[in-house]
């Protein structure tokens, strides 16, 4: 019987299915299910439109920055098309919030929960080793064939396209956002209640028990800078 607080995680592979709803009602109706009695609340629910070219999936982050910031757990309508992501699942495994698999009723949250995601990463890591030797191995018969490989313009075809430190710059602002939109749906609430100044937000934070990105107390900065980074709705 399900207890305590849910952040619901569903997930559509193209922005054509995104816009239709396709699958989206049925991984609803599973969470509906599995949470279906006892005293629980599904906080908030996050829905992934993620395209078949792009392996990042800032939804999932927002939805466990959420879930860990308020204690809640992460609730997946389905377990299939995570397996073959061996970073994904390390993510997963090494966050510290709950998960949940309407798909695996019987595996309990915590930590029979991660050791069992654990192994599925080893397979996934394996199969992708397996994979990448048979490429190998292709690749060496072309070229015994006397097919030619790679960029024909050589080490010009990089120049110019190295990102340096800029492009780690990118990575730790794209981190930021993702805690901030992780929050959002907690600022909002606070903001409904009628607290809007950035000190009156930082003390309801920490009211809350809500940690800052450095896992501290809320400061009127730390807010300052998270309001900035939100959409403004208000």
């Amino acid at each position: 019987m399900a207890q305590g607080k849910f952040i619901s995680y569903l997930r559509v592979s193209t922005d054509k299915q995104g816009r239709s709803g396709l699958g989206i009602e049925a991984q609803r109706e599973a969470v509906t299910s599995y949470l279906n009695g006892g005293r629980w609340t599904l906080v908030a629910e996050y829905v992934e439109t993620e395209s078949g070219k792009r392996a990042d999936r800032p939804k999932l982050a927002a939805a466990l920055s959420h879930a860990k910031a308020i204690g809640a757990k992460l609730v997946f309508a389905k377990l299939d098309r995570l397996t073959r992501n061996v970073d994904l699942l390390r993510a997963l495994v090494a966050s510290d919030v709950d998960l949940v698999f309407c798909d695996l009723p019987s595996v309990p949250p915590g930590p029979m929960g991660k050791f069992l995601l654990t192994q599925m990463a080893a397979v996934a890591e394996l199969e992708a080793g397996l994979i990448g030797e048979r490429t190998k191995k292709a690749l060496a018969a072309a070229k015994a064939r006397g097919v030619k490989l790679g960029n024909p313009n050589g080490a010009r075809a990089l120049r110019g396209k190295q990102a340096g430190n800029a492009e780690a710059v990118t990575k730790i602002k794209e981190k930021a956002a993702q805690r901030a939109m992780g929050l959002q749906g907690i600022i909002e609430d606070i903001k409904r209640g009628g607290i809007t100044s950035v000190r009156a937000i930082a003390e309801e934070l920490n009211r809350q028990g809500v940690l800052s990105p450095r896992g501290g107390a809320w400061h009127p900065t730390a807010v300052a800078r998270l309001l900035n980074r939100l959409p403004q709705t208000a």
